[in-house]
């Protein structure tokens, strides 16, 4: 890996591009230190401090710890990356929309703007329920209406800012924008991570238990890694054989190929929407004045990830098997409207494709079908392993910083796979040119 790096570097187009993605994220790590104007920066560090659930600690690690602090930069591209979601829900939903995204080049530009507007408008949406919610709980050091418009706007904008740079990493840098700002502020948060584990773990420990507890917590982290680079990468192949067509007295086609159907089909998104749709009654009720001795507040204390597991009231953990359950229909879900086994088979069918041993048309889909569900359910589990460890290591050990682990591993990982894979790209296109100019 470092020879591939070394070898990057040396290429002049691609150095530019690692300085320039370098620069970007400086940037971005400036902005996070910057305070939003007229509010208290410790009202969320003290509200953080009281959540140990996966779903708070996960939005902190996405905005690299800039919503904790209250930064210019606090709503960071969580908005950017919910209107990208709705956006390609509504193509399912919206035949308008389904076309717009088969023109080509320019149905794409199309699609980019729509998500630019929603993203704007999620932002703003974001901003006044933040600061009208919380601004009178004290988050806002005067509320009044100068102090709550200032407040609105910059966050609005320091989202929009970041888009902005996203997109520019996506065209003058290295791998996709829009991922490599959230992996930037994933790994930001790392340091603090790491002395919550160790203040947590190895205070008032004697050198050689805190020698064998770092080997056994590097271990773990080398194991969950593997363990997730194996669930990114793991894939069903579903063998494709073209029939041969004569042209002339020349026999063409004929050749064998794959269908690569992904073992975690829909990557991080299940975990994503069951977190939210999870925390935000949650979040709902932090506005209000809720008695958590009735039979609602109760229900509430069970949705909140910060009463799983917790030794002196397991009943609370209901709730988990409710998280569970939606992040396995999730999976389902998402998977359905991104593949489509009918249409594949239709491809197939047109091009002069089959599967051996499988009739053309409706039994391809069929087969597709239930292959794709048995991978789904698989790739569910995987992903049910990873984000289920945070939760258990909080809920027994009532660890409040988690951000590394879970689905932000799951990320991490998959966003330098992709970037290498990007970086591969580039360099063997340069070798080709090479070639072909000798």
């Amino acid at each position: 890996m470092l020879k591939k790096i070394a070898d990057a570097w040396r290429i002049v187009d691609i150095r530019k591009k690692i300085i320039f993605t370098f620069i970007m994220l400086c940037v971005i790590r400036f902005g996070s230190n910057i305070p939003i104007p007229g509010v208290n920066t410790s009202y969320f560090a003290s509200f953080f401090a009281s959540q140990t659930g996966d779903a708070f600690s996960f939005f902190n690690a996405m905005t690299g710890g800039s919503f904790e602090s209250l930064s210019i930069l606090a709503l960071s591209i969580t908005p950017y990356i919910t209107s990208s979601i709705i956006v390609q829900l509504l193509t399912i939903a919206i035949p308008a929309l389904e076309e717009m995204q088969k023109e080509g080049e320019d149905g794409r530009k199309k699609i980019v703007s729509i998500t630019r507007y929603l993203t704007i408008a999620l932002a703003l949406i974001e901003s006044i329920a933040m600061v009208v919610g919380f601004g009178n709980q004290g988050l806002l050091v005067s509320f009044d209406f100068l102090s709550v418009v200032v407040a609105i706007l910059t966050m609005t904008a320091g989202s929009a800012f970041l888009m902005w740079i996203g997109e520019r990493i996506t065209e003058n840098g290295l791998g996709n924008g829009i991922s490599m700002v959230l992996l930037f502020n994933i790994i930001s948060s790392l340091p603090a991570d790491i002395v919550t584990l160790g203040e947590r773990f190895l205070t008032g420990k004697s050198v050689a238990v805190k020698v064998i507890l770092i080997l056994i917590m590097v271990a773990l982290a080398v194991a969950m890694v593997t363990y997730v680079v194996v669930l990114q990468d793991a894939e069903r192949r579903i063998p494709v054989q073209y029939s041969a067509k004569t042209v002339g007295r020349r026999m063409l086609g004929g050749q064998g190929s794959a269908i690569p159907l992904k073992v975690n089909t829909a990557g991080v998104i299940p975990v994503i929407f069951a977190s939210s749709l999870m925390s935000f009654p949650v979040v709902i009720a932090q506005f209000f004045d809720v008695d958590y001795s009735t039979f609602g507040g109760k229900i509430l204390l069970c949705l909140s990830s910060n009463n799983w597991l917790k030794p002196g009231n397991m009943v609370y953990s209901i709730g988990l098997l409710i998280y569970i359950f939606l992040i396995i229909v999730f999976a389902y879900f998402y998977t359905s409207i991104t593949f489509n086994p009918l249409e594949v088979a239709n491809n197939l069918k047109k091009s002069g494709g089959f599967i051996p041993g499988i009739r053309p048309g409706k039994p391809t889909s069929d087969y597709l079908n239930k292959i794709l569900n048995y991978i789904i359910f698989i790739g569910a589990v995987g992903l049910l392993i990873v984000a289920l460890i945070p939760i258990i290591l909080s809920g027994l050990f009532s660890l409040s910083r988690l951000g590394f682990m879970g689905t932000s591993l799951i990320i991490i990982v998959g966003v330098i796979l992709e970037t290498m894979q990007d970086v591969e790209s580039q360099m063997l296109v340069r070798n080709y040119k090479g070639f072909l100019n000798e």
